[in-house]
């Protein structure tokens, strides 16, 4: 008897079930943070599903606690966020014949896990295709707001302290950071960042000082790369004299 072929839904469900039960711990905390910050189920509901990010959602209670400002955290949240144009770009190959409509909802509920399950099902399943990436995105969605709502409804019976906002979410961004620290640049633009923050935040007295040290601290980075490039290409340029007048050559 032939095997009968699973439907889009059911097989993207059964791809994307780890990520929806890794969701659920932290969602839970971060639906309770929300609460102590004064986010009813509805405002709950509605960021984890226009800001489908769990660092930019512990952010925004971060930013809330402190009392920053609404441009404050905006412009926090869009630096947070702009890594989705490189992961959204290297999923572009695979819909080039999509219309924007498509792309731009598919665009709306993608996160870093989705993404990973998502690009790695292109890459080897041929059968993988735009139906199966929506419901990966769409379950993966579901599982996040379900778990946030559950825990704004805990938290509202449960104490939690405040403090542990802060605690979390530079927990987190430590973590973040230690991941992506595979060079020596990176450590030192991180360290620059941090200093200038503390800096700022002494001197301005503004969460703006976060923005304008992680400004400053990768226009920093940058600038150290782009010479360290520069002078790597002189380097390996062509063939020179040295003082001696012997010719060297470039291997």
């Amino acid at each position: 008897m032939p095997v009968k072929k699973r439907t889009p839904w059911l097989e993207a469900f059964y791809a994307a079930l780890p990520l929806c039960l890794s969701y659920i711990p932290v969602g839970l905390a971060c639906g309770m943070l929300l609460q102590k910050a004064g986010f009813n189920i509805l405002l709950t509901v509605l960021l984890s599903m226009l800001v489908f990010s769990g660092g930019a959602q512990f952010l925004v209670v971060s930013m809330i606690s402190v009392h920053a400002s609404f441009v404050s955290t905006i412009l926090m949240v869009f630096f947070l966020e702009l890594r989705y144009a490189l992961l959204g770009s290297s999923l572009s190959q695979f819909f080039k014949k999509e219309k924007r409509s498509f792309i731009a909802l598919f665009s709306q509920s993608m996160n870093d896990e989705n993404y990973a399950v998502n690009y790695l099902k292109y890459s080897t399943d041929p059968e993988w295709n735009r139906k199966k990436a929506l419901f990966v995105n769409w379950f993966s969605m579901a599982s996040w707001t379900a778990s946030t709502v559950v825990g704004n409804i805990f938290g509202s019976v449960i104490h939690v302290d405040t403090e542990l906002v802060h605690f979390a979410l530079t927990a987190m961004f430590i973590f973040m950071f230690m991941m992506q620290l595979n060079n020596g640049l990176l450590l030192v633009t991180g360290l620059l960042s941090g200093g200038l923050a503390v800096i700022f935040m002494l001197v301005i007295k503004n969460t703006f000082g976060l923005i304008l040290a992680t400004l400053l601290a990768s226009f920093t980075g940058y600038l150290i790369e782009r010479f360290r490039k520069t002078a790597d290409k002189k380097n390996d340029g062509p063939d020179h004299y040295d003082l001696t007048g012997e010719e060297v050559h470039h291997e």
